[in-house]
């Protein structure tokens, strides 16, 4: 019980990170956190019990660094939800295509990076959209720090949605 996941929030509440019940119920008793959403089930020492922590905050900001979301295949998938970025399609072989192609100083980038179908990348060759008369389903953009624990560390507990902007 003390491995499961417990959502720490910011004072702000914005989510931070994700620790385990042992870490969480450590922070309410020194009094640098409070809980927000809690469980059912209790907790109980020699000398006190509580209820289980779902979701802390931090009672003091922190300052914390941004999660840097590598630019790669497999988060670039995640970002365009394993779609063609040209037709929608996600059932073809999917390539990552550059919307400015390398030859024209198209760089690897969040912003110039997208997920198309073999059809689709085939068809637009290394010409712009433009040039190809196509257009694009989604502007592409880079991931915030909400895609990293969406995505990344996802949802373990469903009382967590609101805190994560999932609603």
């Amino acid at each position: 019980m003390l491995s499961k996941s417990v959502l720490l929030l910011n004072q702000n509440y914005e989510p931070l990170t994700v620790c385990n019940v042992k870490k969480a119920i450590i922070l309410l008793y020194l009094g640098k956190a409070e809980a927000i959403e809690i469980d059912t089930v209790w907790i109980r020492s020699i000398n006190s019990k509580m209820h289980l922590p779902i979701v802390i905050r931090l009672k003091r900001y922190a300052r914390a660094p941004q999660k840097r979301i590598i630019l790669n295949r497999k988060n670039l998938l995640i970002r365009d939800n394993y779609s063609c970025q040209y037709c929608g399609r996600g059932t073809q072989p999917l390539t990552v295509d550059h919307i400015i192609p390398r030859q024209f100083g198209g760089k690897d980038t969040w912003e110039n990076l997208v997920i198309a179908c073999l059809p689709c990348n085939n068809r637009k060759g290394n010409r712009t959209p433009e040039q190809a008369s196509m257009k694009l389903v989604n502007r592409p953009k880079k991931p915030n720090q909400f895609f990293y624990f969406q995505h990344f560390i996802g949802v373990k507990d469903e009382r967590w949605r609101p805190y994560l902007f999932m609603d």
